[in-house]
């Protein structure tokens, strides 16, 4: 290997230069602010923890994805986080303990063994909401809402929002007596949306014809919010439960189309990312042509039980370098400033601009000034004895 090639990063991991993390950063605080506002308060969950308290409960599906090192203090095994929603689950059951519902939020970065797509990221730069202690349909509405507003302060242009429920699924193969392997196959038939293979598992299940029917559409029950009412047709009395998630799909669809008009509804009662991991409504946004989400999330309910606290739950996430990708480029906004600091009026020019905010470059001996280079758009100029602004031409 040459010396150039060893200074290449692993695949996967990437650096952030200076106008890139200058938008992401802009971003982060523009969304922790929002969530503030909406009363969720920030935490910070720890970068590693030991194994067996990282990858309990819900982070059980993440244990292929998580680094694991051996801490060198007392020779147990540690695991850098690959997801941090477990971990808030943790502060609120374990750490916290309030009695009511408890909204906290979160900005940092995790790890993963591999990428979820080609070409991805192994370290994502999570943002996101959780929203313990409510189960009702109003604590989704919420969460689902901030997720849009969070591609709304990113300037995300139009993107898809997704619906799904899982509890639809899980209804119906709890009323086909399935065992783990057979529920298995069929999801991974679903995933693969195979009808062919779809047929043939429900063929050899003992069930009613209509229940039948139900396991075999339910991967084309999929599309705008008109779904929602051949969804209703098609798995009618089929399983207990089937209609009250249907019915929260409805809800939720009606909701949105209320207070988001132009975004637009994809529904799919066969979508069923995270199975093991949610309990309800899910929702995703993806732009035009993608199959990786912008942002995700759902309900999780009881995912604080092995923390001895079960507590309904819901939330989602966002990779803030995904989202500050799609932003505008940032504009170019800075004041070149050629004066000695030693100068009293000098320094006070530029001291009173940054305190106004603005961004000033003083000019070191030999430095560039190139204003495009710079970013600049201005000078700080000394006229008729007073340091004032000028715009640098073009």
């Amino acid at each position: 290997m040459n010396r150039e090639d060893s200074w290449l990063l692993p695949e996967g991991v990437e650096e952030i230069l200076p106008e890139a993390a200058e938008n992401i950063e802009s971003l982060r605080r523009r969304l922790l602010d929002t969530y503030a506002s909406w009363g969720y308060e920030l935490v910070f969950p720890p970068l590693i923890e030991f194994l067996d308290s990282l990858l309990n409960g819900a982070g059980r599906d993440l244990e292929t994805e998580t680094f694991k090192i051996t801490d060198q203090l007392s020779g147990r095994l540690m695991g850098v986080r690959a997801d941090i929603t477990p971990q808030v689950a943790r502060i609120d059951a374990h750490a916290l303990r309030r009695k009511g519902p408890v909204r906290l939020c979160y900005c940092s970065s995790a790890l993963r063994t591999r990428s979820a797509m080609p070409g991805g990221t192994r370290i994502p730069y999570q943002a996101g909401v959780e929203l313990f202690g409510h189960a009702g349909l109003e604590s989704d509405r919420e969460v689902v809402a901030l997720m849009v507003e969070t591609l709304a302060a990113a300037g995300v242009p139009a993107f898809t929002l997704d619906l799904g429920h899982v509890a639809v699924f899980r209804a119906l193969v709890d009323a086909a007596s399935l065992d783990n392997e057979q529920s298995d196959a069929l999801r991974a038939a679903y995933l693969r949306k195979s009808r062919v293979e779809i047929d043939e598992l429900v063929a050899d299940f003992a069930v009613s014809d209509a229940l039948a029917v139900a396991l075999r559409q339910l991967p084309w029950l999929a599309g705008d919010a008109a779904v929602i009412e051949r969804a209703d047709e098609t798995l009618a009395g089929v399983a207990p439960g089937v209609s009250e998630a249907v019915d929260e799909l409805r809800q939720l669809a009606v909701f949105l189309a209320s207070q988001y008009p132009s975004v637009q509804l994809h529904v799919d009662l066969g979508e069923l990312r995270g199975y093991h991991y949610h309990t309800g409504c899910l929702f995703a946004a993806y732009l035009p042509g993608q199959s990786e989400p912008l942002a995700k999330g759902g309900r999780y309910d009881h995912i604080g039980e092995v923390f001895g606290r079960a507590r309904p739950a819901t939330g989602f996430s966002a990779d803030l370098k995904l989202l500050a990708g799609q932003a505008n480029a940032l504009p170019v906004n800075g004041i070149l400033a050629e004066g000695e600091l030693g100068d009293a009026r000098f320094s006070e020019a530029v001291a009173t601009l940054r305190a106004q905010g603005e961004r000033v470059l003083v000019m070191l001996p030999g430095m560039t000034n190139d204003a495009t280079e710079l970013r600049c758009d201005r000078r700080l100029v000394f006229r008729n004895g007073v340091w004032e602004t000028d715009l640098i031409d073009s």
